[in-house]
């Protein structure tokens, strides 16, 4: 679900996937565009030993293991994928020469939002493959008056599967959407979304699927959530309707099996839901946050600075402190700090070749 941003956030760019989006400079003497590709552009001081992982196709919400050797991350539009599946790879793996890593999921429906369990042999991810084995159609926006939208398949259930692939257990059994779990640090608990309750709540589980607790209880789409380094609290984004006509248009379209994130701002809260308290208050959409090491701020991905573009942001988690952390021309998201606090992985459309593809990059992260 959260990976789905990449493609329709170009879609809205170029209205239409035919075209190509790049990052372009002028020759002095031709006119001619020439494509201009960067892996480290120099604002981005707190980026160290920026390394390429993957290379073609749609790649993003790469996670770590807990000891920090690992990633659990989807693709599609590469090794013969037509839909999201899930895979695991070693950083030191060399993907380059077009080698396939493991394939964690089933290959059949669509997949989203996987992570590690605290043994670093067990994968947590969502599929819709019981639903339907083919791939779900994606909607039309053109249908929707061209409103950037995102599908909530409600085929969408939680599973647990091993680093070879092995399918292992079924966690959620509930109609409708249950998708975007992720891990407590603490190993004691996942967080999700689901629409069990009529609208996108966050709610929480253990490990094995039991104590189903509801966190958020307001109107609007709650979702994208991640633990707190020390696993009290949560930090997710949300997409609040305030008035009649965008409360209509939000149920309108939930009722479709779809919503709109186009105004979207940071939530933290206790992992009950107590103290809730919103973060950011900067216009267009602010998403997939994650905590820093320290627990004291929160890097996050964000269009406000520039419509067609989204980079890396880092904020106090009392609001204050903003600072932009990456200066790519198109697409930067899916940050994640390994466990260990010494590097950070990310999603990029950076050194693409003036293609859609969007990699898996690492970096070392300097405070």
């Amino acid at each position: 679900m959260k990976r789905n941003f990449v493609a329709l956030f170009i879609l809205t760019l170029i209205l239409g996937c035919k075209s190509s989006v790049k990052t372009t400079s002028y020759d002095a003497k031709s006119g001619a565009t020439k494509i201009v590709n960067t892996i480290h552009y120099p604002q981005e001081k707190h980026l160290k030993n920026i390394q390429q992982l993957t290379f073609g196709g749609d790649n993003a919400e790469a996670y770590w293991s807990f000891d920090n050797k690992k990633l659990v991350f989807q693709a599609s539009n590469t090794w013969d994928l037509n839909c999201d599946q899930i895979f695991t790879m070693k950083i030191t793996d060399d993907l380059s020469n077009g080698a396939k890593p493991q394939l964690v999921s089933t290959g059949l429906g669509r997949t989203t939002c996987s992570y590690f369990y605290p043994d670093n042999k067990t994968i947590i991810y969502s599929s819709t493959h019981l639903s339907d084995v083919n791939c779900p159609p994606a909607p039309k926006k053109e249908d929707y008056g061209n409103k950037y939208i995102w599908p909530v398949y409600e085929g969408y259930d939680i599973f647990l599967a091993d680093t070879k692939g092995n399918q292992l257990k079924q966690l959620t059994f509930e109609k409708g959407y249950d998708a975007e779990p992720t891990v407590s640090p603490k190993g004691d608990k996942i967080v999700f979304t689901s629409t069990r309750t009529g609208d996108l709540e966050l709610f929480t589980m253990n490990l094995d699927g039991s104590n189903v607790q509801q966190v958020t209880h307001q109107l609007g789409y709650d979702g994208g959530a991640f633990f707190s380094p020390d696993g009290s609290k949560l930090i997710f984004r949300s997409s609040r309707p305030k008035t009649e006509d965008e409360i209509k248009e939000y149920k309108d379209l939930l009722a479709e099996g779809l919503v709109q994130p186009t105004n979207m701002e940071l939530y933290i809260c206790n992992v009950d839901g107590s103290e809730l308290t919103k973060i950011t208050n900067l216009g267009s959409a602010n998403w997939a946050p994650f905590f820093h090491p320290s627990g004291k701020k929160v890097i996050f991905s964000s269009n406000h600075k520039s419509k067609r573009s989204f980079n890396l942001f880092m904020i106090n988690i009392d609001g204050t402190g903003l600072e932009q952390i990456t200066f790519d021309t198109v697409f930067d998201a899916f940050p994640m700090f390994s466990p260990d606090g010494k590097k950070i992985v990310f999603s990029s459309n950076r050194n693409n070749n003036g293609t859609h593809d969007t990699n898996l990059f690492i970096a070392d992260w300097v405070d």
